[in-house]
């Protein structure tokens, strides 16, 4: 860690400093999925709503609800307010995934430069080549599956 180009603006001072700025990184990987994963779902929603009350006749009465108040309006005045708020959401989303790459890129590069390997994947790659005793947990996917049940 000591020796290095000197372009990084922190060097961390020792391996807990490191493994918990990784463990910072990971949390924010985790909360940016977690995000986008809520978003989607909302745009889903709103895609649902949509598709629902397009048929309908504009002046038809419909029920939305605004900061927790259910208001009563028609159908073309709500309509375009789901189209658009649809919209944003959709656009919240491309920048969190964009966010979500550049993150992955930092971390992998964090990963690269600090020489980071996940024990889980040092295990599974392990445990194919030469079968690990009995602490390997996992679910068997594909061939290997096959195998394990017609061996029993």
């Amino acid at each position: 860690m000591a020796s290095g180009g000197g372009s990084s603006l922190r060097e961390p001072p020792n391996e807990q400093a490191v493994l918990n700025m990784y463990e910072s990184m990971r949390s924010e990987l985790s909360q940016i999925y977690s995000n986008i994963t809520d978003l989607e779902m909302q745009v889903s929603e709103h895609s649902l709503v949509i598709n629902a009350i397009q048929p309908l006749d504009q002046s038809r009465k419909c029920f939305r609800m605004i900061g927790g108040v259910l208001v009563e309006r028609t159908v073309r005045e709500v309509l375009p307010a789901v189209q658009r708020n649809k919209e944003g959401l959709e656009e919240v989303v491309r920048k969190l995934y964009e966010t979500l790459e550049k993150k992955k890129k930092d971390m992998s590069e964090f990963e690269a430069k600090y020489q980071i390997r996940l024990r889980k994947q040092d295990d599974s790659k392990e445990e194919g080549n030469n079968k690990k005793e009995g602490n390997a947990q996992g679910v068997l996917v594909g061939a290997a599956a096959a195998a394990a049940t017609s061996s029993q």
